[in-house]
């Protein structure tokens, strides 16, 4: 069999990965904000950035939002559209090396799906993801560059944002550390800068999602989490994850190319 392509297709962003013998080749993303442009032109950029020929790609595996805007194949090459929520499970799976494991997808909003021997299956899903960050961001602080933002969120203070329980009581409360969020935004004031506010948003989204991915993996009986999708790249949510281990006593895992999770995932698919 030749190289299989999976493009995970996105709202602003494509993913493009290649799979040969089952090994990952290469990686790439593109941004566009359409997605039959951003289809072609990832694959475009793929082919030309590896030195293949088109001959030498097997098959073309689609997934993501934008997979539905696609007709016929791309440059010739057959091209298969398939589950997102697979792709996400297999994808998560094979980037953390795992055999199970609750796998949750960042993404505009977030998915969460349990992987293992026996397949995929969706839990839930929520709608706070990146578009809650940034929008979030861009009515509070007026900054929608996703850059910029997590430049200002790592300078940020939590505390001149979120109410902890250390701030609501004295007493000890068992399972909870004083600094732990009692309400976010809770102690939010005139005087919180724009930095703060930047990683009150992070700290709100992340929160939000790790609360949810817990639960899912208690009612599924697993304790590891594998985060994947493009919030991953977003430095101090990582340590919100962290922090979130520690405290419900479960194993997330954030692992190396885990933005192109679904990506990977959908190659997989054209394999199994």
């Amino acid at each position: 069999m030749g190289i299989i392509i999976g493009l995970d297709i996105g709202g602003s962003t494509t993913k493009i990965v290649g799979l040969s013998d089952s090994q990952l080749i290469s990686k790439e993303l593109v941004k566009a904000s359409d997605p039959v442009a951003s289809a072609f032109g990832a694959l475009g950029k793929f082919v030309s950035l590896n030195s293949l020929s088109l001959k030498s790609i097997d098959r073309v595996m689609v997934t993501g939002v934008g997979a539905s805007y696609l007709q016929g194949d791309l440059l010739g090459i057959r091209t298969i559209r398939t589950a997102e929520f697979r792709a996400i499970g297999l994808g998560g799976l094979y980037i953390s090396g795992l055999k199970e494991a609750v796998v949750v997808s960042m993404g505009t909003g977030t998915a969460f799906v349990k992987a293992s021997p026996a397949g995929v299956e969706h839990l839930i899903g929520s709608g706070i993801g990146g578009g809650t960050l940034l929008g979030l961001s861009g009515r509070m602080i007026n900054v929608r560059d996703f850059t910029l933002f997590t430049e200002l969120a790592e300078k940020g203070d939590l505390t001149h944002i979120d109410l902890t329980v250390g701030d609501i009581t004295r007493d000890q409360i068992t399972g909870l550390s004083a600094d732990t969020t009692a309400s976010n935004f809770g102690k939010a004031d005139d005087s919180a800068s724009h930095e703060d506010i930047a990683m009150g948003i992070v700290n709100l989204v992340f929160q939000s999602v790790g609360t949810t991915a817990v639960l899912a993996a208690r009612q599924s009986g697993l304790r590891t989490i594998v985060v994947t999708g493009n919030l991953t790249l977003v430095s101090q949510g990582k340590r919100v994850l962290e922090s979130f281990s520690r405290l419900y006593d479960v194993n997330i895992i954030v692992p190396e190319s885990a933005e192109f999770a679904t990506a990977i995932g959908a190659a997989l698919c054209g394999i199994k």
